[in-house]
């Protein structure tokens, strides 16, 4: 699809480019300027007006979305639609008003690329990290700066039945893919290809460029990345709710309703240089949940997206956040690519959550420091080879992880995880934290 000539060398990266392709990458100093630059994204040209419902995939919808008292607003037909369009999941026939001669353009590129990634990507870390898993592995994952990277977690966690993703993206609304004119969704799926290229394959940069396009245009691009993770580890969609986080960490479901009454208000961005959406709040965080594909009796699973800024100032304003995941309990977890933010103190809060609530965590260098691990009680173990960070970041930390990989014997790591190090290297971060002693009987 794109100029693969300058492509990293790493197995990782070369099985991604098989599934997404990508462009050329950027330099050290042009990846530092893409990671913090103020630019905003204009929103795409041609977008269609929103529309107040969608189609289910071959099925008329009806005039708004079903409303459940106890649940919300369920836009699980339009997940479906959107799973059928952009993520190529299944066969089922498109309503006449989306052009099917572009779905399948579409799909002849990236379901071929889907397969081959299931084989080559997923085939050689899925085995290796499970192996690594303690007995007792939590089912419940949290993934803090997320992003819309869906796939790593259920790569990392396959028999996850609960995913929480943070991030600074919001959802987006699902509705705009009803009656999407030919032309727009022509650009529209080109431009989300694009976008999965360089989200995925290039992982030794912010890609802050590439997820604020996330947040303008005619298909939702965090709801479209979600749902193409579903269909690489051969998942389908089930129901789809927009929720608020209560300040006590409850969830609250939106109704009809209530997102009707939030129409004309547009979303508000989570940071002051973040791109700002073109839709409205009501869809800023979401519920997604899936099954087996063809199986109507598997078990359900859920994926809640969270948009939220996860620094100590924007989290001390929504205390609900931090609340919602404490309430899981212990929890596996992971991050990747995160900016070193955990390495700084504006985010010791979200760090400080991790430290008192994981019981197992995958990381590259961008995770918990070996310092703070040290300090929290948790233990670390190191794969590949780690010498410096990848990006400016704290320097007593970067010494006490650089001493952590020396002081483990080598071992080897068949795939690459997020960063690579200062020197190229890949690497991996394994943190536990010790087993706890029963507690005695009185």
């Amino acid at each position: 699809m794109l100029d693969l000539a300058r492509m990293v060398r790493p197995l990782t990266v070369l099985l991604l480019v098989a599934l997404f392709g990508c462009g050329p990458r950027p330099s050290a100093r042009e990846s530092r300027a893409s990671r913090r630059t103020e630019d905003g994204e204009e929103a795409r040209a041609s977008r269609p007006k929103p529309v107040e419902s969608a189609s289910a995939v071959g099925v008329e919808a009806p005039a708004e979305p079903p409303e459940n008292p106890e649940g919300g607003a369920d836009f699980g037909a339009e997940a479906k639609l959107l799973y059928r369009v952009v993520a190529c999941g299944g066969d089922a026939p498109l309503p006449s008003r989306i052009d099917a001669a572009t779905v399948d353009a579409h799909c002849r590129d990236l379901a071929p690329k889907i397969a081959q990634y299931r084989t080559r990507y997923v085939g050689v870390a899925q085995p290796f990290l499970r192996a690594l898993e303690p007995d007792d592995l939590p089912t419940s994952v949290v993934y803090p700066f997320g992003g819309g990277d869906l796939a790593t977690a259920l790569t990392t966690y396959p028999d996850a039945r609960e995913v929480t993703t943070l991030s600074l993206e919001l959802v987006g609304d699902p509705r705009r893919i009803d009656g999407i004119e030919k032309g727009a969704l022509a650009t529209s799926l080109k431009q989300l290809r694009r976008e999965l290229g360089e989200l995925f394959v290039v992982d030794d940069y912010s890609k802050s460029e590439t997820l604020k396009r996330t947040q303008r245009g005619d298909i939702p691009g965090e709801l479209s990345f979600f749902l193409v993770a579903l269909a690489v580890h051969g998942y389908e969609p089930v129901s789809l709710r927009y929720f608020t986080v209560r300040s006590d960490g409850a969830l609250h479901y939106l109704s009809a309703t209530e997102i009707g009454a939030m129409e004309t208000d547009t979303a508000e961005h989570r940071k002051g240089t973040w791109t700002p959406p073109d839709f409205s709040e009501a869809f800023a965080n979401a519920e997604l949940t899936f099954r087996k594909a063809g199986d109507p009796n598997a078990p359900l699973r859920v994926h809640r997206h969270i948009a939220q800024n996860l620094s100590d100032e924007a989290l001390a304003t929504t205390p609900g956040v931090i609340a919602h995941l404490v309430k899981k309990g212990d929890v596996s977890a992971l991050t990747k690519a995160a900016s070193y933010l955990l390495w700084s103190d504006a985010f010791s809060t979200i760090r400080g959550y991790l430290t008192g609530h994981i019981r197992f965590m995958v990381s590259d260098s961008t995770g918990i420091p070996a310092d703070i691990a040290e300090e929290a009680g948790l233990v670390q173990e190191t794969y590949g080879t780690f010498e410096r960070a990848l990006l400016r970041a704290s320097y007593e930390h970067d010494v006490a992880m650089k001493k952590l990989w020396k002081s483990q014997p080598k071992r080897k790591l068949p795939f690459r995880f997020g960063y690579l190090d200062g020197s190229k290297h890949e690497h991996l971060l394994v943190t536990k934290r010790p087993a706890r002693a029963p507690t005695p009987k009185p």
